[in-house]
């Protein structure tokens, strides 16, 4: 009976059918919190023994000192106005080792945790990301970790130190004109060929998008190759390789640019043109011909979660620390921004969101140190946190207004919301990571039977066959009474772990929400079987409900493992509610596009529960006016917060002086508290606190000591929120520099409160 079951499945597609390409995307890498969401059941009390690392003293001082010391070499608009990264920062980048962090000792590496090189990255992207790419992709997808995992020993010994130093730059060529997101399409081809004794391959490729190129002298160009005479012994068709092409090398064109939008990153096109290298340039010698594919998927099974999410939450966390300051310095009405509950409602979001990512970040980076390579975790990190930040940074621009509008050196937030496209592009775009990748591969290989099934069905394995799908339709009404029971009881039945009191109530909503999902991913399987790759806009929904569960998680987790703090509170509420919302919202739109009579029925009563009894709703705004004070006011905890962004000196435009006037506020805000009591006791006139100064002084509410701090705190606030103006000459020429540049109102002008001349 199973074996004529299995055939008919075959025979009518009930299962989808998985290409040579997607098999080893499905086994590369490991099942690791994903698979607690699709078994329904998620193990909490497992799930918080999972390693929440810190750096070690080595990565600290890393950190603290040749990281600061590049950061404070840099100036963004010099940068992004030249579109070159001057000499001297490309020295010390070499010299102090920034290619090397993933490179073993031996080799002349630093060989630091995936956690630290997250964190290093996150850091020098947040304040430049031209600058971070010399960074990135030296310690990304590229020559040094392919040659690590899979290179010869040749190979290690010859290019490994070289790279660690800096005396190769590398860069990765694998997108083409007709091979983007379907990258295992790709048009670049290698022919082996035997020159006298020699086997080598002639490559034919045009590559774009390639970040680096212009500057690369050491290319690792994607090919299919093909051997028409068999002289590596794999047959004509060899399939995707990995071959590594130096500048210099006949035919081989690089050096020209594509120009990004926001920072001006090095990145342009490779053309080779019968471009001849030995067999041996092969990552991993003629051996590992074929191989390629199977090693892009391996390392970015968990390397997904490492550049790109660190691009994106650094730039979050750099906007996070300006953005709740800046809505204190910028007053109006005679009040702080901030005290606005528009404003208000932005602030509390940002931090919240930023304080779940980044507890995300550091819970997937904890995990890959430990051993865990997730495809389906890491690429939920890419897709949503370069996606969420892009939204986090529309509200940072909503802030800042004006500000954020009028480009110079003191502009903070324009950069990051320019540059924002980039990380939702790149790696994998984020429509694709979404619609295909997320839980496409995520319901095959996350799920506790459907890839063992898969398998049995094209091995004809009738015996487990059996075996694997008795065991689904057991999961499967085990998960109709678990998700029934759940929804009645809004989750009172999830097992939660010692948890502090206040966050008890989000681990059994994640729960109930997990049993619900998993109910769901079954029907769709069952239902639409193997079209279900086929629908994008509904798995793109089962994907975010994936995420935000995993996201959630991460601020938990984050929560637990720091100690629980109190304070912390109102971050954890506002991103769990926010997080949970969205699954609820993704639960409503599944119901909704379910085809057939099973569509019928659960667009009626299945519908109606769903929105009557939602797993989560939106945060109120309580949770945002709480949420916003974490990063309102310069104390401890706005400090710990932000710990690991770089903070300019107070010198430095934009960022330097907003937080230089940001401390002067905190310490000039007991002061501020004894005006504002005086005059409600009508000791002082009304009107603002440096008009009043003087006054309080006279009559011994407050010392001359104090009354100068008000005033500083003023005079730096008029400075914080000017922005940039030009010269004629400057505005129209480029190349003038920045040299001359004067804030606020024209010289000789009249406008009150003009401040003084200087230049950038």
């Amino acid at each position: 009976m199973f074996a004529t079951l299995m055939n008919w499945m075959k025979a009518n597609q009930i299962l989808p059918r998985i290409s040579d390409t997607e098999r080893q995307a499905l086994e590369a890498g490991t099942v690791w919190i994903d698979g607690e969401f699709f078994r329904g059941n998620p193990d909490f009390n497992k799930m918080l023994q999972d390693p929440y690392s810190a750096l070690s003293e080595e990565e600290q001082a890393f950190l603290d000192g040749p990281v600061e010391t590049l950061l404070k070499m840099i100036d963004p608009y010099t940068i992004s106005r030249t579109r070159r990264v001057p000499d001297e920062v490309v020295d010390f980048i070499k010299r102090e080792g920034f290619m090397s962090f993933l490179i073993p000792r031996e080799y002349g590496g630093k060989a630091f945790s995936t956690l630290a090189i997250s964190t290093i990255l996150a850091k020098i992207g947040a304040v430049n990301a031209t600058v971070g790419t010399l960074v990135v992709i030296p310690n990304s997808l590229g020559a040094a970790e392919l040659i690590k995992h899979y290179g010869t020993q040749t190979q290690k010994d010859g290019y490994l130190p070289k790279l660690a130093s800096g005396e190769y730059v590398p860069c990765f060529g694998l997108t083409e004109p007709t091979a983007g997101s379907d990258a295992a399409s790709i048009k670049a081809e290698g022919e082996v060929f035997k020159d006298g004794d020699t086997i080598k391959i002639r490559l034919n490729f045009r590559k774009r998008y390639i970040t680096l190129a212009p500057i690369a002298n050491l290319a690792t160009i994607a090919c299919a190759l093909h051997d028409p005479d068999n002289l590596l012994g794999k047959g004509e068709d060899i399939g995707i390789t990995c071959v590594l092409v130096e500048r210099g090398t006949p035919g081989f064109e690089s050096g020209d640019h594509h120009l990004p939008i926001g920072d001006p990153f090095y990145n342009g096109p490779l053309i080779g043109k019968d471009v001849v290298v030995p067999a041996d340039n092969i990552i991993g010698g003629p051996e590992k011909a074929g191989q390629g594919w199977r090693m892009l998927m391996e390392q970015l099974a968990g390397g997904r979660a490492v550049s790109l999410p660190a691009g994106a939450v650094g730039g979050a966390r750099m906007l996070s620390a300006v953005t709740g300051p800046y809505s204190m310095v910028r007053q109006q009405f005679g009040i702080p921004i901030g005290r606005m509950e528009g404003i208000e409602d932005k602030v509390g979001k940002i931090a919240a969101l930023t304080y779940m990512m980044e507890g995300a970040r550091v819970h997937a980076c904890s995990a890959v140190d430990a051993g865990e390579q997730p495809p389906v975790v890491s690429a939920v990190l890419k897709a949503y946190t370069t996606e969420l930040t892009r939204q986090l940074s529309i509200d940072g621009m909503d802030v800042f207004a004006g500000a954020g509008v009028m480009q110079g050196p003191n502009n903070i937030v324009g950069g990051g919301y320019t540059s924002a496209p980039v990380g939702v592009t790149v790696e994998g775009a984020n429509i694709m990571t979404r619609t295909l990748i997320i839980f496409g591969q995520g319901a095959t290989r996350c799920h506790p039977y459907a890839l063992k099934v898969v398998n049995a069905v094209e091995q004809d394995d009738a015996g487990a066959f059996r075996d694997n799908l008795v065991g689904w339709i057991k999961h499967f009404v085990l998960g109709i009474g678990r998700a029934l029971t759940r929804s009645v009881t809004r989750g009172w039945t999830v097992s939660v772990p010692d948890v502090h009191p206040e966050t008890r109530r989000y681990y059994r909503r994640l729960g109930w929400s997990a049993s619900r999902f998993a109910l769901l991913t079954d029907l769709a399987m069952f239902a639409i079987g193997g079209k279900l790759k086929a629908r994008g806009a509904l798995t793109g929904r089962y994907a975010d409900a994936l995420a935000w569960m995993v996201l959630a998680t991460g601020a938990l987790r984050r929560f637990e493992a720091e100690g629980a703090r109190r304070e912390d509170l109102p971050l954890v509420h506002y991103s769990v509610n926010f997080a949970l919302a969205q699954v609820q919202q993704a639960f409503e739109g599944i119901i909704a596009n379910f085809d057939g009579v099973l569509g019928s029925l659960m667009r009626g009563l299945a519908a109606w529960w769903v929105r009557i009894n939602p797993v989560g709703r939106l945060p109120n705004d309580t949770m945002a006016h709480k949420a916003a004070l974490t990063i309102q006011a310069d104390g401890e905890q706005y400090r710990r917060l932000h710990a690991g962004v770089f903070m300019p000196d107070a010198a430095q435009p934009g960022a330097g002086r907003l937080l230089q006037t940001f401390r002067l506020l905190g310490e000039a805000q007991p002061v501020l508290n004894k005006l504002a009591v005086a005059q409600r006791q009508r000791k002082l006139p009304r009107g603002s606190a440096e008009t009043v100064v003087d006054e309080a002084v006279k009559l011994n509410l407050i010392s001359r000591e104090e009354a100068d701090r008000v005033t500083a705190a003023h005079a730096a606030r008029l400075n914080a929120i000017e922005v940039d103006v030009f010269t004629p000459a400057q505005y129209f020429d480029e190349d003038k520099g920045t040299d001359g540049i004067y804030f606020g109102a024209p010289p000789n002008s009249e406008a009150e409160d003009q401040p003084q001349r200087r230049a950038a």
